[in-house]
């Protein structure tokens, strides 16, 4: 009888086994469909872009695309440098990382080392409140609030500026930084925070020369990520930092993104198939060449932060 027992139980836990690895299975081939469509959307993307550019560059010399100084496509006498644009961009990118970097950071060491974790639960989801708000309302805070505050220190600043730009979206960056950096910080192990207290040295120091340094893997990529995020914002520069495509690295001039420009013919009557619409999508290369070499920057920088 004990044997007929056994043998029940064993095959009922062969069926139980081989349900449980049928389940597996499929949630395996479920998460590898998804990946792949990750895949799929990246390779789409970067295909659509290179396609329709194509024709612009059988039109437009790349040396001239690359070097002239003026970007004018619509126009009659059409100038295809794109070097405004690109200055325009990173520009706008420099002055958020400005506002976003150092904020970010502080506020993840607060929340990681210095706050309770009951109340981290309620001031986290708060500060993430900010990346939830529309970027066209930021747009309009820049352009109707933070440049009239500005004017009244640099009277000679126009309505149209970069540094208003920046700064609002440097704010909206920082829940972003904030989040990675504090995740990194937080999975840091404890042994590393005792070592640090029993030679004698205090929390302050254990979190910016101990902890931070050890999350430097995490803070490189919350560092690309923010400015990936800021080189592709659209709304807040297309309102506030102006529509003069001109190569200007002071923040205190007006000028135009790659984003921006995007917006513009986007919300135009260029026809499909000219020079113009060709241009949205030249463009949208530029901006996704500049990203992908941020982030294989980013990639060797992270992999020597993790070899260390």
């Amino acid at each position: 009888m004990a044997n007929g027992n056994s043998s029940i139980i064993s095959g009922y836990d062969e069926k139980r086994l081989a349900h449980v690895k049928r389940r597996e299975s499929w949630v395996a081939f479920i998460l590898f469909l998804a990946s792949l469509s990750t895949l799929l959307t990246v390779f789409s993307i970067i295909v659509i872009l290179v396609t329709e550019s194509l024709p612009f560059f059988k039109t437009v010399s790349i040396i001239d695309f690359l070097t002239q100084k003026e970007w004018t496509p619509l126009f009659d006498q059409a100038q295809y440098g794109i070097l405004p644009l690109i200055s325009g961009t990173l520009t706008t990118t420099w002055v958020a990382m400005l506002i976003a970097l150092p904020s970010g950071i502080i506020i993840a060491a607060y929340l990681s080392e210095f706050i309770r974790p009951s109340l981290r639960e309620i001031i986290k989801p708060l500060l993430e409140i900010f990346a939830a708000i529309p970027t066209v309302v930021y747009g309009y805070f820049a352009l109707l609030f933070v440049t009239p505050v500005l004017q009244k220190f640099f009277p000679e600043l126009p309505g149209f500026n970069m540094f208003s730009a920046g700064i609002v979206m440097g704010f909206m960056i920082i829940p972003y930084v904030s989040s990675l950096v504090e995740d990194a910080m937080r999975s840091v192990s404890k042994e590393v925070r005792e070592a640090s207290f029993a030679l004698g040295a205090s929390k302050l120091e254990t979190t910016f020369k101990v902890v931070l340094p050890a999350a430097s893997s995490g803070i490189i990529a919350a560092l690309i990520l923010s400015i990936s995020r800021a080189l592709g914002e659209t709304m807040i520069v297309a309102i506030a930092a102006g529509m003069q495509p001109q190569i200007a690295f002071s923040p205190f001039q007006a000028a135009q993104t790659l984003t921006a420009f995007i917006v513009q013919v986007s919300l135009g009557d260029a026809p499909h198939g000219s020079i113009g619409y060709q241009s949205i999508y030249v463009a949208g290369l530029t901006l996704f060449c500049m990203t992908l070499i941020l982030n294989l920057i980013g990639f060797y920088f992270r992999k020597q932060a993790q070899s260390k």
